[in-house]
């Protein structure tokens, strides 16, 4: 038997609301640093995270992006061949490599930032504050809570 929350329509189906949404924000700023800088959205995002700190390996990259390897192997590949990103040894496991910003990299990201915070305070523009740090911390539970389950679950 149906509650009163289940749905047959897409459009209410919160993975999809927020696959939407996330597509919709993502492509208004994706758009910004395409024109300006030639970069795509995964390779943005890899750089973003880097920017955040650097040194992660190409593998913690996948789990801190949420990208699939493939495409973050290949937008670590541009970004590398680009002269944005650098290998460096790590001497924790001579298999990988840990992954940073190059100064052309960090004069980019240095760039790009100020621009993605414009648009995201355009997009808060009608949220309160209250609102805002509201809709925060239901993303960061649906996001812990989405990682504590299991397929059997």
């Amino acid at each position: 038997m149906e509650s009163e929350t289940d749905t047959e329509y897409l459009q209410d189906f919160l993975p999809y609301q927020l696959s939407v949404a996330s597509n919709a924000v993502s492509a208004r700023i994706a758009e910004q640093y395409r024109c300006r800088f030639d970069l795509k959205m995964t390779e943005w995002r890899i750089m973003a995270v880097l920017g955040d700190g650097g040194g992660p390996t190409q593998r913690q990259l996948v789990d801190l992006t949420l990208l699939d390897k493939v495409a973050v192997n290949r937008a670590c590949k541009t970004l590398t061949d680009r002269g944005l990103i650098e290998r460096k040894p790590n001497t924790d496991d001579g298999r990988s490599h840990l992954l940073d910003l190059t100064d052309e990299g960090r004069a980019i990201h240095a760039q790009i930032m100020p621009l993605a915070r414009r648009i995201e305070r355009e997009l808060f523009e009608d949220f309160s504050a209250a609102e805002r740090k509201e809709l925060q911390g239901f993303l960061q539970r649906l996001r812990e809570r989405a990682g504590s389950l299991t397929a059997d679950d």
